[in-house]
């Protein structure tokens, strides 16, 4: 992935929580992920979105950015688990997580297209 300053929709950069790296082992493989935010269009209505960008990678780090630096492939996106449109929010049902959800998301989307706070960016692939 590559740090840029500026959001550019067209890029579809993520915000990512570097405190947030975790790895675990799956098979014989390593995998890390990372929570991250995002905003996104669906059906002509700006949308922010929160979830993870995970990885498969040969070695563990601690350091978020080289994590990021060494992320390439970015075909699946990050995993949503939640979305708010101004309106609607989709995503979890446990009314923690969805409380949890919208505290960043309905700033993060009257504040557009702003970095939301606890957040590193933009990053894209």
């Amino acid at each position: 992935m590559i740090r840029e300053d500026a959001f550019l929709a067209s890029r579809r950069p993520y915000a990512v929580d570097l405190s947030s790296l975790t790895w675990e082992t799956v098979g014989d493989s390593l995998r890390g992920t990372i929570r991250a935010a995002w905003f996104r269009r669906r059906q002509g209505v700006t949308v922010a979105c929160v979830g993870s960008l995970w990885d498969y990678q040969d070695e563990t780090t601690s350091n978020p950015r080289l994590f990021l630096a060494r992320h390439a492939d970015g075909r699946y996106g990050g995993d949503c688990e939640g979305r708010w449109d101004g309106t609607r929010y989709w995503g979890a049902q446990d009314l923690d997580v969805m409380a949890e959800h919208l505290a960043l998301l309905k700033p993060m989307l009257a504040a557009y297209p702003n970095i939301p706070p606890g957040h590193d960016g933009w990053w894209r692939f």
